[in-house]
């Protein structure tokens, strides 16, 4: 499969590089806050203009000193992103005007090509200080306002015309990694990379950003999502601490298949299953990886930790459960192997005589008691949808319907039907009223 182009947004702290992407993408990605530094990984998107697709990637700003937490680290995925990019936008500030700084980070981009942009640049009366960027050695500076989107179609075309023409590839599967903190996310999307595409720290809550990292195996293209770890609400949070939250939350809305880490060698606490609440709400099939299994004492089964996460969070007993050594490659690829398995599974659909049958032999099964005055009837089922599957069972008045026999009549239909592992989403419909899960 053909790489895409890369062109890699960088620059100081703070001049808007994350605002950039947002623009461009058309969507946001990246966080954008004021603080200097917010931005540590390498956050990418593909983008699509004038015939040519390009991968865009978002850097951790310059200027991090050595002291400074994860110095190193941010240096490093600057490093890396400029060296992968066909193109740099080298992005300055028009309102604070040339620095000295500038000068200093503009020597680290000789030899690459280089498209100037100064952002911030919010009205014409801001563009006639420009002409102080020349010194640079880059040319023009394009004048753009990110946050207003000025001028950012003109920047697109300079993208694209700067670039060789590229199709628009395949989306490919989109995996969200999901959990808490410090259980591997950033380890175990790194060990499918095949680099250091995300910063890996012992410290808590080190990625805040939903990162996407293309990978490519035997001819098919995925996207990893590395999201930012959650914790336990606090009473307070800061813009940073609530961005990084909303953004899980929207990488796992956008997914196709989750991936749900935990640590093996911790117990499962509120937040684990507060995860996986809000899974079972968005109907998203789920691969429960338990990670850090090389750190696990002689022994003990694999059976063991089964039985305790089947028994800890029965919302999702339904999801295949996987044990794998992040930190040191042991069976990750299973794992996306499990992903794709359960992305076809999602897919299916089933002849309505099939599905009856299946019906017929759950509540023979089972018939349901009914509440309320009148006594519940099932009729007959039809399937509405895929990813989730999706379905209607007509009945003579959904209110008559227990919630527990509706959870017994998703659990069989999962059960007689090819969706052992997935869920799925189960629809009353009545002459009276709609019940829905």
């Amino acid at each position: 499969m053909e790489r895409l182009p890369v062109v890699a947004i960088v620059g100081r702290q703070n001049t808007g590089k994350s605002s950039l992407l947002n623009a461009l993408a058309g969507r946001r990605l990246a966080i954008v806050d004021p603080t200097p530094g917010v931005t540590r990984d390498r956050v990418s998107a593909i983008v699509a203009h004038r015939g040519t697709a390009f991968e865009l990637v978002d850097t951790g700003g310059i200027g991090l000193r050595p002291g400074d937490p994860f110095h190193e680290e941010v240096e490093r995925q600057i490093e890396n992103a400029v060296a992968d990019a066909e193109l740099l936008v080298f992005l300055v500030d028009a309102q604070a005007g040339l620095t000295p700084f500038d000068r200093e980070v503009a020597r680290r981009f000789r030899g690459k090509k280089v498209l100037l942009v100064a952002n911030k640049a919010d009205n014409p009366e801001l563009e006639k200080g420009l002409g102080d960027f020349f010194a640079l050695g880059f040319g023009e500076a394009l004048p753009v306002a990110a946050t207003h989107r000025r001028n950012v179609g003109e920047l697109l075309d300079r993208l694209a015309a700067a670039l060789p023409p590229a199709p628009l590839p395949d989306r490919g599967l989109r995996i969200a990694v999901i959990g808490k903190r410090n259980v591997g996310k950033s380890t175990f999307v790194n060990a499918l990379a095949g680099e250091e595409r995300v910063i890996v720290s012992e410290v808590p809550g080190t990625t805040r950003d939903a990162v996407d990292v293309v990978v490519e195996r035997d001819g098919r293209r995925y996207v990893l999502v590395d999201t930012a770890g959650l914790r336990k609400k606090q009473k307070v949070e800061d813009a940073v601490e609530l961005f990084s939250r909303v953004r899980t939350e929207e990488a796992v809305e956008r997914a196709d298949v989750v991936v749900f880490m935990l640590d093996v060698m911790e117990k499962i606490t509120e937040v684990d299953k507060r995860i996986g609440g809000l899974l079972e709400r968005e109907k998203k099939p789920v691969a429960v990886v338990l990670n850090k299994y090389d750190l696990v004492p002689p022994g003990h089964a694999p059976e063991e930790f089964l039985k305790y996460v089947t028994k800890a969070m029965p919302v999702l007993l339904y999801a295949p459960v996987s044990m794998i050594s992040a930190g040191r490659g042991e069976r990750v690829w299973d794992v996306v192997e499990v992903c794709v398995e359960l992305y076809a599974q999602a897919g299916v659909r089933v002849p309505t005589p099939e599905l009856n049958r299946a019906l017929d032999a759950a509540v023979r099964m089972r018939s349901p008691s009914g509440r309320g005055p009148r006594s519940a009837k099932v009729y007959y089922l039809t399937q509405k949808g895929v990813r989730p599957p999706r379905f209607v069972v007509f009945v003579n008045d959904a209110r008559s319907f227990a919630p527990d026999y509706v959870r017994y009549l998703e659990g069989k239909l999962r059960e007689f039907l090819p969706f052992h592992e997935v869920p799925i989403r189960l629809e009353l419909r009545g002459k009276r009223k709609t019940g829905r899960r």
